[in-house]
């Protein structure tokens, strides 16, 4: 009973927080802050403005893992159009026993900076233990035997494939690879409205410069944070 208690005082804002300051202290977390204020909602575990969004918004979600729940959140509240992203097995077969909105399209890509084919990684558990739902770019000596390969094409691509004209809001968490989608979605001609990227600097070879580079890259391409989760790794921008 102690441990479930522990358990649920870590998973308090309140706790996440205070270990979010000391993890700053020590080196391990960058010391971000909100560049401009918005009406800011959490829904499905996503911090965003619900001011951009509408019946013709399309949203990009990248990373499915085993939860849709904002994905679905959103189709709902704001009746938008919600394009989901993921190349690994137990997504694909999750949503294909799944009821879905008609709102609610699933393609099984990859995003990265150019179009081709990535390589990706079962990820490590805190207990050593292989994911069966989370992959990751980095290899690891566990790993290396249980590689998948998976179908992977640019943002602009994309765009071009679906036809779109705009994206208000792009969702990412894609272990460890968003530093490559972030830099073809600043490549890109069209670029989101709102985006929502938890970073993963905490993995091996990864690292805070990588995380500080690119959210400098981000602002210098008109992009301020308008909100940053509890654990500091979760950060939404708007672009102006």
């Amino acid at each position: 009973m102690a441990i479930a208690a522990w358990k649920r005082i870590e998973k308090t804002p309140g706790y996440q927080k205070k270990k979010r300051f000391l993890k700053r202290l020590i080196g391990k977390e960058l010391w971000l802050r909100n560049d401009i204020d918005m009406p800011v909602i959490k829904d499905g575990g996503w911090w965003f403005t619900p001011e951009t969004l509408d019946a013709d918004s399309i949203v990009y979600s990248l990373g499915v893992g085993d939860d849709i729940e904002f994905d679905l959140s959103v189709i709902e509240k704001y009746g938008v159009e919600v394009h989901a992203f993921d190349p690994t097995p137990s997504s694909i077969d999750m949503l294909k026993g799944m009821d879905l909105p008609q709102r609610f399209e699933f393609h099984p890509w990859a995003v990265t900076a150019a179009d081709g084919s990535l390589t990706f990684y079962p990820r490590l558990k805190k207990d050593g233990t292989k994911s069966d739902v989370m992959y990751t770019l980095i290899a690891e000596q566990e790993t290396v035997d249980d590689a998948i390969e998976v179908p992977a094409y640019s943002l602009s691509t994309i765009i071009q494939k679906l036809g779109h004209e705009q994206i208000d809001l792009m969702k990412m968490d894609v272990e460890g690879a968003e530093y490559e989608v972030l830099d073809g979605l600043l490549a890109s001609p069209i670029k989101p409205a709102q985006l929502l990227v938890e970073f993963h600097h905490r993995f091996p070879g990864i690292g805070l410069e990588k995380t500080a580079d690119v959210i400098e890259r981000l602002r210098d391409a008109g992009y301020k944070i308008f909100a940053i989760s509890e654990t500091g790794r979760e950060v939404s921008f708007l672009r102006l």
